[in-house]
């Protein structure tokens, strides 16, 4: 598949995910925590299948960007573990789909 098209896909497949995982939290402005949790999500999974000259297998290559997004966002809103634990299995998923079918 083209590396593209699939990091659109699985951008906008993450960044809903994301969204949906946080209807049931409170935030004080929660379209504008929504809108930034999809953007960063987007972000993860169009990067990942780009990468590809990362000396590492997708997998990691998917970890190692998921952690790079998620961290500026963790840090900003002291929300280390959802932050990062989200986007580490969303990031190694999306990389482990990239090396299947990219």
């Amino acid at each position: 598949m083209n590396p593209v098209l699939f990091g659109v896909l699985a951008g906008l497949a993450f960044g809903v995910v994301d969204v949906l995982l946080m209807i049931p939290m409170q935030h004080p402005d929660k379209k504008t925590a929504m809108l930034g949790a999809f953007l960063s999500r987007f972000a993860i999974g169009f990067l990942i299948p780009l990468c590809t000259r990362f000396p590492a297998p997708m997998i990691v290559t998917g970890v190692v960007v998921a952690l790079l997004v998620s961290l500026p966002d963790a840090v900003i809103t002291k929300a280390y573990v959802p932050i990062l634990v989200v986007g580490v299995i969303g990031g190694a998923i999306i990389g482990w789909l990239a090396g299947r079918f990219v």
